[in-house]
């Protein structure tokens, strides 16, 4: 997260590091801002390569295409070749709701990812070890996934220092 005055700077810096950085053959992946914030964060990371867009909190088949279609128009004026694929992250329960239709909504769409945090905030549950309040929503993003022949990718594991829980969650993922 970036504070919204610090917006700008964060967009600089991300645009630097895909410069400057040696990513030995690594995917290039840049998580964008929300809305219009994240159409000028295209205008930056863009020319640099990249290969996937995460577009977060993404609710509609049609925020997709609007970001598929301002990637097309900065490629076409750049005359860029690399192809730039798109992995929404499923964040609120509208989202969850149009989980297909996201899936499904461009060639771009090469994987959707879901991310519990803010899903669960949006929901106005707490997040508990079992899991049990994500298990629907985690459920429908790999069957939308699967249907829309697309990968698809569980949350983010944020307490590094814990190991086994870690394990334990991989485990409940890959299930």
């Amino acid at each position: 997260s970036v504070a919204p005055d610090k917006k700008d700077e964060a967009r600089i810096l991300v645009r630097n590091a895909l410069r400057q950085l040696d990513f030995s053959g690594a995917e290039r992946m840049v998580r964008i801002n929300q809305g219009e914030t994240g159409l000028r964060d295209l205008e930056s990371v863009i020319p640099q390569n990249v290969n996937v867009v995460l577009v977060p909190k993404c609710e509609s088949a049609e925020q997709v295409r609007k970001f598929d279609d301002h990637i097309a128009r900065i490629s076409k004026a750049m005359k860029l070749k690399n192809k730039v694929f798109l992995m929404p992250i499923i964040e609120t329960a509208l989202g969850v709701e149009n989980c297909f239709s996201i899936a499904s909504s461009s060639t771009s769409v090469v994987a959707a990812a879901i991310g519990l945090e803010d899903l669960t905030a949006d929901m106005g549950v707490q997040r508990t070890a079992e899991g049990t309040e994500t298990f629907y929503a985690r459920s429908r993003l790999v069957t939308a996934a699967r249907a829309a022949g697309i990968q698809a990718i569980d949350s983010v594991f944020s307490d590094v220092s814990d190991l086994d829980t870690l394990r334990k969650v991989v485990i409940q993922s890959k299930a």
